[in-house]
């Protein structure tokens, strides 16, 4: 089955981007899911290839560069800010689900199987040979309705 390119669902639009706001103010709200159970240095690989997949599939997460007073340019970070929270696997999965069922809410995923391989399309055919059922999960990104992704996240805290 060829897969489907979808155009992105969520997102904010240029005017709602406001550096000058709390993240509280924000219409969406940006979460990262790791997997408690993983040592430090992967759960940090995990977050970060979440993050960049995020910042590509969400349009006006990232805020203006900043320029600093030598007038060096620092490239601009998300305005909305992120939440990264520890989950046991099971709890990912679960998560995971529920976010990806919703229509105003963008999800984004990294299977095990990105972190025990080397080369990329070795990931790709891991993952194309299992069932969407079958995947487990190291990270989960989810943007959306804040209140929306607060319900799916709750009870969960912040990765120590």
């Amino acid at each position: 089955m060829e897969p489907v390119a979808e155009a992105p669902a969520v997102g904010f639009d240029p005017d709602e981007i406001d550096p000058a706001v709390s993240t509280r103010e924000a219409r969406l709200k940006w979460v990262v899911l790791v997997d408690e159970a993983l040592p430090p240095g992967r759960a940090v690989n995990a977050a970060i290839c979440i993050a960049a997949s995020t910042s590509d599939l969400v349009p006006g997460l990232l805020g203006p560069a900043g320029i600093d007073a030598d007038g060096v340019s620092h490239p601009g970070l998300p305005w909305l800010g992120c939440t990264v929270l520890g989950a046991s696997a099971d709890r990912l999965a679960a998560v995971r689900a529920r976010a990806h069922a919703r229509i105003d809410t963008a999800v984004v995923d990294m299977p095990v199987q990105a972190q025990h391989t080397r080369v990329y399309a070795e990931y790709l055919e891991q993952v194309g040979a299992a069932g969407a059922d079958d995947l487990a999960y190291y990270a989960v990104g989810i943007v959306g309705p804040r209140n929306a992704v607060d319900k799916l996240v709750k009870g969960l805290h912040l990765l120590p």
